[in-house]
């Protein structure tokens, strides 16, 4: 009898492998995890691979009691930068994720062939519906359209629900990454469903509310909302219960001013993701926001982005978008006309 999703997850790993990373035949192909990781998420993929004439390298670690740099003592840090610098293709399926470590970033710098795709916390049910069953194509067209409309934006305001009204003016120098799902260019790319950048930092002001999730310090699905007032660019102030004394104290723990920093805001268009607490399919639910503190990653302000301590992402839920005061999308729902014929393809008109 086949295990829990075997079929679909056969068909979703051989769309990451085939479709999204183009992986060729005689290619080394590193699949990491740890320790949280699914191992059937992480053998469909392999298999999918070595069908393809791929070359795939497993490698398991145990799981880090930290993220990103924070992860660095608990890993055979020689060894797995020497892997992924040898590498042509990478997937990371860590649940601590090595996103912003050290290996990454020597990697990012020094192997300029390596395709990365960002899938931390991958399971077999997310793999199936965020994966398996999106239709890239038109994924892609919606994405790089409101892409578009963003980019052409000088001033953005975002509200929400909860509380949140925070604006801000955008940079024309800095990109704003569209994650399509494809990793099929040498880089750092993520799960599709996310459109991010840096805007320009002095200009944040506002109340920004995660009533969604927040990740790390690991508080999952949040039971009160946690409020940051913020000035500058900076968090000057935390409101809400026992989640956001807990934030604010790892916040701080780190003693860099850039934790308190924001680095980034990031809208989620992913039609198969719901709020669960994993924070890669946090940041996609449909018609949410995600704002960074601390670490600015080179996809956002290149070359190099700016270091910090460590990073983490916190997702706002039902957001309004207006660009230059005109409303893209009301509490969630898209609602700009040029839209609406790509929602229906989609499933979400």
């Amino acid at each position: 009898m086949p295990v829990y999703y075997d079929y679909e997850l056969g068909r979703a790993a051989t769309t990451l492998t085939k479709e999204l990373f183009k992986l060729k035949p005689g290619e080394t192909f590193v699949i990491t995890a740890d320790t949280e990781s699914d191992p059937q998420v992480v053998d469909a993929t392999a298999r999918a691979a070595f069908a393809l004439g791929a070359k795939p390298m497993v490698i398991w670690v145990a799981s880090p009691l930290g993220v990103g740099k924070g992860a660095d003592p608990m890993l055979p840090l020689a060894a797995l930068t020497a892997a992924l610098k040898a590498a042509d293709a990478w997937v990371e399926f860590n649940n601590k994720w090595l996103l912003y470590s050290t290996p990454f970033d020597i990697a990012m710098k020094e192997n300029n062939r390596l395709r990365y795709l960002c899938l931390v916390g991958m399971d077999a049910d997310m793999m199936v519906r965020c994966i398996g069953r999106v239709d890239y194509p038109i994924l892609k067209e919606f994405e790089e359209t409101i892409t578009k409309m963003t980019k052409k934006a000088k001033h953005v305001r975002l509200t929400t629900p909860a509380g949140e009204d925070v604006a801000f003016d955008n940079d024309p120098e800095r990109p704003i990454s569209c994650e399509t799902g494809y990793a099929d260019t040498p880089g750092p790319h993520m799960m599709a469903g996310q459109i991010g950048w840096a805007p320009a930092f002095e200009s944040i002001n506002g109340v920004i509310v995660f009533d969604g999730s927040l990740v790390p310090p690991f508080l999952g699905v949040l039971e009160e909302p946690v409020k940051l007032h913020v000035e500058r660019g900076k968090v000057v102030k935390f409101e809400g219960g026992k989640e956001a004394v807990e934030y604010e104290a790892w916040l701080r723990s780190f003693n860099d001013p850039m934790m308190l920093r924001l680095a980034h805001v990031c809208y989620g268009f992913n039609p198969g993701a719901r709020l669960s607490g994993d924070i890669l399919e946090d940041e996609r639910v449909w018609g949410g926001t995600e704002w960074g503190l601390g670490q600015v990653g080179l996809m956002y302000i290149p070359p190099d982005g700016i270091k910090g301590a460590s990073h983490t992402d916190g997702i706002c839920l039902n957001t309004s978008v207006w660009l230059d005061g005109k409303q893209i999308t009301d509490k969630g729902k898209v609602i700009a006309p040029e839209l609406l014929p790509l929602l229906k393809k989609l499933g979400k008109g």
